[in-house]
């Protein structure tokens, strides 16, 4: 009796651990306690940007060295080594023979990534490389066509040469009348104009798309996190049960219940770390990183004040959604090429002027000066159908930039449903269901401990918390890759700018305030 006493006591502390390790994912998203207990000091550091700031939290080592320190607050600063800079942007300490343990993704940190993709991403490049074809086409519209030059002779009788000449040389110049080289550089730079919009689209887009694999790749490691502590709880229950079966306080069932859902979650947490390396070779993709380089942990900010649906959102959304910008330069430069197109039918006018001197001894014997313009009578439907085809190309793109404006309203609207929605979610898993599912671990824990509750109850308990905190950290994941989107959306550049939208820091005092 006193063994089997012994071995209850024993695997009620054992539990105890187990479930301090668990509700560790929920309190703390970041690294195994196995590996904070080699870490440094953390200090968390909070700045609020006025009332309506987002929230900009960052974990940083309390004694590092000053160099070390320095390049991690300027990983471009003059003073590294281009080795160091490297090693700053994959997130390791210059100084430091371990990874840097983990890295709270903030607007700050977003934009620090994004600029590393500018410069090294190659659709942007193309982009750039677009945009400077475009400045070149601007500098290449001529305003004085090259001149013509004419050389030859005549074939008459001997006195009709010696009188008129025989040799005769000339030159025709192409004049810019009627503004047609004006308007032909309006057409170039209006296509510049799109270029460098299609361009500055280009990387909105894409630094949206790398914030949002930013926050994928915070969630896959959130999950791998909350996945190894919870296989940690599961090997010291199974430990735990397989000694009380040993001295008969537990049945051989309840022992193979445990040990599947140790081997369960074993296997769940293998396809987990190969999602978590998927999204990290995503994000060596967009930042044009060798596929294998390293990252750190990330881990997801706090849970981001609600965006309301407004009708300045929706302005705001319009004067600067990057897409619609792009449209809005096609549409002039659509118009700049009706206007040059309706221009085409305008005659040509070249000058001329010719000489002629005889060949026997080379003297002068005429010169010509001459005025040419070619008539555009045969062409009349041709330069008519060039026209409609001008009009036409404008209506469409018209068309399709009011098309795309009543688009840019719904998603508007569509994006702040789904941040509320994920906004709410959260605030429901964080306030009552989490708490709720605590709490039933611990009453079916000590039930099935003074012997009068079944083993599933646990297992069920701790599966319900489980479940829990990892729709919470989806949740939060969601919300700020919906918030991503809007900022791309709204053109407001990154998520610093989300103040100018409404979106306020969810302060644990606020807490109370939250629907």
């Amino acid at each position: 009796m006193k063994r089997i006493v012994l071995a209850s006591l024993i695997g009620c502390a054992a539990i105890v651990k187990a479930d301090e390790l668990v509700a560790g994912a929920h309190a703390h998203p970041g690294p195994l306690p196995q590996q904070r207990e080699h870490r440094p000091p953390i200090q968390t550091q909070a700045e609020i940007s006025g009332t309506r700031g987002l929230l900009v939290a960052s974990n940083q080592q309390s004694e590092i060295e000053p160099r070390a320190s320095e390049s991690l607050a300027r990983p471009q600063s003059p003073s590294l080594s281009p080795g160091e800079r490297a090693a700053v942007r994959a997130g390791v300490n210059p100084n430091s023979a371990s990874p840097v343990a983990s890295l709270m993704l903030t607007a700050e940190l977003v934009n620090q990534f994004a600029e590393e993709m500018r410069t090294n991403h190659p659709a942007l490049a193309a982009a750039a490389a677009r945009t400077n074809a475009a400045a070149a086409s601007v500098a290449a519209v001529r305003t004085w066509e090259d001149p013509t030059l004419k050389f030859g002779g005549m074939a008459a009788e001997e006195m009709m040469r010696a009188e008129d000449g025989d040799i005769a040389y000339g030159v025709e110049q192409k004049l810019p009348l009627w503004g047609k080289p004006k308007l032909a550089r309006n057409v170039a730079r209006a296509e510049l104009a799109v270029e460098m919009a299609d361009a500055e689209m280009r990387f909105q887009e894409l630094r949206s798309e790398l914030a949002r694999a930013l926050f994928r790749a915070s969630f896959a490691g959130q999950t791998v996190a909350i996945g190894e502590q919870d296989l940690a709880y599961l090997q010291t229950l199974a430990e735990t049960t397989e000694a009380s079966y040993g001295v008969g306080g537990a049945s051989q069932f309840d022992l193979l219940q445990v040990q599947n859902e140790r081997a369960k979650r074993a296997e769940q947490l293998k396809t987990d770390r190969a999602r978590l390396a998927q999204s990290q070779l995503a994000l060596n993709r967009l930042l044009n990183r060798e596929l294998n380089t390293p990252w750190p942990t990330l881990e997801l900010p706090p849970l981001a004040g609600p965006v309301f649906f407004n009708q300045r959102l929706v302005e705001f959304a319009l004067r600067n959604e990057p897409r619609l910008l792009v449209k809005r330069e096609q549409i002039k430069q659509a118009e700049a090429m009706v206007a040059e197109t309706r221009r085409m039918r305008v005659p040509d006018v070249m000058l001329g002027a010719e000489s002629r001197n005889y060949s026997g001894n080379g003297e002068w014997r005429q010169a010509e000066f001459m005025l040419s313009f070619n008539l555009p009578l045969f062409n009349r439907a041709k330069y008519r159908a060039d026209l409609q085809r001008s009009e036409a190309r404008l209506k469409t793109v018209e068309a399709e930039t009011a098309d795309y404006t009543l688009a840019v309203r719904e998603e508007v609207h569509n994006l702040t449903v789904q941040i509320d929605a994920a906004r709410r979610e959260a605030v429901l898993y964080r306030d009552e269901i989490i708490p709720r599912s605590e709490t039933a671990l611990a009453s079916a824990r000590a039930a099935w401990e003074a012997g009068r509750g079944m083993f599933r109850d646990v297992l069920d308990a701790r599966r319900m918390l489980l479940d829990a905190r990892l729709m919470f950290a989806r949740a939060v994941a969601e919300q700020y890759q919906m918030m991503s989107e809007l900022v791309l959306c709204c053109g407001l550049g990154d998520l610093e700018a989300l103040q100018m939208i409404g979106a306020q820091p969810d302060l644990p005092e606020n807490n109370s305030t939250l629907p």
